[in-house]
Order: structure tokens, then sequence, then C-alpha cells
């Protein structure tokens, strides 16, 4: 998965707050990967422009999702990202889907849901 971001110090604060752990940003770096069995590319959103010749856009990536272990993480990481100061753009709920379930959206904008199984 990768995202682009305007500001890769800011992107990486927010996916440390979802648990995702990135080596130490290069003062220079327009690309930072995260440390971790899944692959989160962050790329600067100057460097997106210089391939593309568009600058990126939020919707013109998908959205990803995060499982957790439990309601009460889903929750605890939900809160987390609140009190951070990013936007949760659907609080926890028990979706009718049989999950605990919050959206929540990275400072460029991407949504990130965050999920697991109801017991």
């Amino acid at each position: 998965m990768a995202v682009s971001a305007t500001d890769l110090s800011r992107a990486i604060a927010f996916y440390e707050v979802l648990g995702f752990r990135f080596p130490p940003l290069e003062p220079d770096a327009l690309h930072v990967e995260a440390e971790a069995g899944i692959r989160l590319m962050i790329d600067a959103a100057s460097l997106i422009e210089q391939l593309t010749g568009e600058p990126p856009t939020p919707g013109g990536a998908p959205g990803f999702a995060l499982l957790y272990d439990s309601p009460a993480e889903v929750d605890e990481v939900a809160g987390r990202v609140a009190a951070a100061g990013y936007g949760v753009a659907t609080p926890p709920w028990d979706a009718p889907w049989g999950q605990r379930y919050a959206t929540v959206v990275d400072p460029d904008g991407y949504s990130v849901d965050l999920f697991c199984p109801l017991p």
C-alpha cells in the first residue's frame, strides 16, 4: 500500500499512532517504508507529481483497512487518533456485518478503516 504525503514527518506521526514503525527519516527523503510485516510506503507528494505529471489526490488511491485483535483495541486506536488531533470520520461502532469498525483520516485525506471481528 502506498500513500502520498505533503509532509512526510506529519504522515509518519499519524501512521505511528496506528501502530506502524518507521526508520529515522533522512533530511531529503522523498520515500519511506514502515518496518512491519505489511508494506506501507509513503511518498512525498512532490515525487508523485514528478512521476505522473499531476499532483496526487486521496481519491486517486485506494484506502485500506487494519485488522486489530479486539473491539477494545479498535476503540483505543481511534481514541489515540482523535487525541493526537487527526480526523475520525466514523467513530467506532458495531457494524451489522459482525465487526467493530471505525474510519480515520490521515493528514492528506486518505481513509484508513480500523476493524476486528465481534465476539
